[in-house]
């Protein structure tokens, strides 16, 4: 059985399997290191999966998993759990900003076939190295304990 997700519309894309559907929890994120890049898995309610960045671009943390799933009418959504921007899993768009400018998640395309889950990343010529994760945001504290300063 090919159950499709969402669609891949770009060429250029290498599918990585990365876990099967049953061990993805409904209404849950769980976390995927994929060919080092950091993905959130999202299966939802309908059993369709997701997949976001990682990275919190408002707060900088790697938490995007733990956020908290949910619906704004019928688009599926997960809200951060650091500062608890609301951000659309289909596309990535913040919907709800929290008094911030709205910054969005990168989204990559998902695939299930034979109840394996699939993700597929930009196809990145042979010998290269993966992409570094984007900048924090500016507003991140400095210093390996977040601490600025003496104290």
């Amino acid at each position: 059985m090919t159950l499709e997700t969402t669609t891949p519309t770009d060429l250029g894309v290498t599918w990585h399997e990365v876990c099967s559907l049953k061990s993805l929890s409904r209404e849950r994120g769980a976390a995927a290191l994929v060919e080092g890049t950091q993905v959130a898995l999202f299966r939802t309610f309908d059993d369709r999966v997701h997949a976001v960045q990682q990275l919190d671009p408002f707060s900088g943390a790697n938490v995007m998993s733990r956020g908290i799933v949910g619906t704004r009418g019928s688009v599926p959504t997960v809200a951060s759990p650091m500062y608890k921007q609301v951000f659309d899993l289909r596309t990535g768009a913040c919907l709800d900003p929290v008094g911030k400018e709205p910054r969005s998640l990168q989204t990559f395309p998902v695939h299930i076939v034979d109840g394996v889950v699939a993700v597929a990343l930009p196809t990145r010529p042979a010998g290269s190295t993966p992409t570094p994760e984007p900048p924090r945001p500016p507003d991140w504290p400095s210093g390996p304990s977040g601490r600025t300063g003496a104290g």
